[in-house]
This record gives C-alpha cells, sequence and structure tokens, in this order.
C-alpha cells in the first residue's frame, strides 16, 4: 500500500482525492499546508506528494522547489495540480515530476499516480 501525501487547502479537492485514491488501494494523509511535512523529521515519508499550485496564497511551485532542495524528500514524486492548465510548463520547471490540471478525470489521475509510483497495475 503506498502512502499518498495530498496538500490542498480545499477540502472538497482533499475529500475527493482521499476518496478516489483510498479506493484504488492507497494510504492518505491530508494537510492543508506544507510546513507540518518539513518540520516533522520523525514522520514517515509519503511515496508520493499530490500539490496544489495555489495554497492560501501560498506559490506550490515555492513548496515544490522546496522539497526537491530538500535531501530528506528529493526523491519523493510530486503531481501538481492547478486550475490553469497552463500552469502546467512552470509547474514542470519548479520541480514537480507530474502535472494534473482541474477538474481532473478519476482515470487520468490513477493513472498518473501509478506511473509516479511506477506501479504496473
Amino acid at each position: 500500500m503506498s502512502k499518498i501525501l495530498v496538500i490542498d487547502d480545499d477540502s472538497g479537492i482533499q475529500d475527493a482525492l482521499a476518496a478516489i485514491l483510498e479506493f484504488d488501494g492507497h494510504e492518505v494523509q491530508l494537510e492543508v499546508s506544507d510546513e507540518r511535512v518539513l518540520t516533522m523529521e520523525d514522520r514517515e515519508l509519503p511515496d508520493l506528494i499530490i500539490l496544489d499550485l495555489l495554497l492560501s496564497g501560498k506559490d506550490g511551485k515555492t513548496i515544490a522547489k522546496g522539497f526537491k532542495n530538500n535531501d530528506r524528500l528529493k526523491h519523493i514524486p510530486i503531481i501538481m495540480l492547478s486550475a490553469h492548465p497552463s500552469a502546467q510548463q512552470s509547474a514542470l520547471e519548479s520541480g514537480a515530476d507530474d502535472f494534473l490540471a482541474k477538474p481532473f478525470d478519476m482515470d487520468v489521475l490513477l493513472k498518473k499516480v501509478r506511473s509516479n509510483l511506477k506501479d504496473d497495475r
């Protein structure tokens, strides 16, 4: 069972992602910001991070860069979400491994999750 961390400040998006991912057999952790991930040294690390591009005024691109510059976290794949499909290039340039435009299709989400986890289901 893969552990997936969802960082999004929209509870509706969090709930939808959690339902889809748990139904697919993943363990899901929900956060509204990046601070707890970066500061909890004893926390069990996720296998994948799904990160919103905008979190209560914070830039998800800056957060992705922070993850990728952290030796403890840089190996974890990041899928960045945005309601702006034109944000894909800048999301990938910031260190995200993949991009998903909102609203998203469940099958596309799961395909991207599996691909980034190297899960051949």
